[in-house]
């Protein structure tokens, strides 16, 4: 098992910090812009629906991993969460990169090839931090590209609009069924 040094729980720190204040941030000015909506995701009643729905796996990976539904802020910030359940890409940088190309790819505009490129290298720029802390094997730049050129015909393909899906009318479903529908 990898052990952190005090330096690997300063860089996790800080990113954590930043994280909370992006979030904090996002959630203020939504509430001045009047776009912020009553929280969605009820950690409680998603506890309480049969193991392998939907709503189950959603809480019980941000269970895993530590962390609690974001309760404040606009709708797809809120439902952020379930397009990793979803998709089954991480919360690495990588992965986060790869939800970000696939949410690109549920709404194609045609200069969505120009951001996949910074993309690849904000991810590049997120590596040495990431490998150092034990997230991430190493990828070339081509692989990234790759990665992320896939999640991204991913959401060409599924069925999905990140702006107006309702997980609150799947979260009783099966995820696999909820995958099919949405052709994940």
């Amino acid at each position: 098992m990898y052990e952190f040094s005090s330096f690997d729980r300063h860089l996790d720190a800080i990113a954590t910090r930043r994280a909370q204040r992006l979030i904090k941030r996002v959630a203020w000015i939504s509430d001045r812009l009047g776009v912020s909506e009553p929280t969605i995701v009820n950690a409680a009643d998603l506890r309480h629906l049969p193991a392998g729905t939907f709503g189950r796996t959603w809480i019980d990976t941000l269970d895993a991993a530590g962390l609690a539904p974001l309760t404040n802020g606009p709708r797809r910030q809120q439902l952020h969460d379930g397009i990793h359940v979803l998709t089954g890409y991480g919360t690495d940088p990588l992965g986060e990169a790869q939800v970000q190309a696939f949410l690109m790819g549920t709404k194609f505009r045609l200069f969505h090839g120009i951001v996949l490129s910074p993309m690849v290298i904000a991810v590049a720029l997120f590596k040495p931090i990431a490998q150092h802390v034990g997230q991430c094997d190493r990828f070339t730049a081509q692989e990234l590209m790759h990665h992320l050129h896939q999640a991204y015909q991913r959401g060409r393909q599924a069925q999905l609009d990140p702006d107006q899906w309702q997980p609150e009318n799947l979260w009783h479903l099966p995820l696999s069924e909820v995958r099919a529908m949405l052709h994940l």
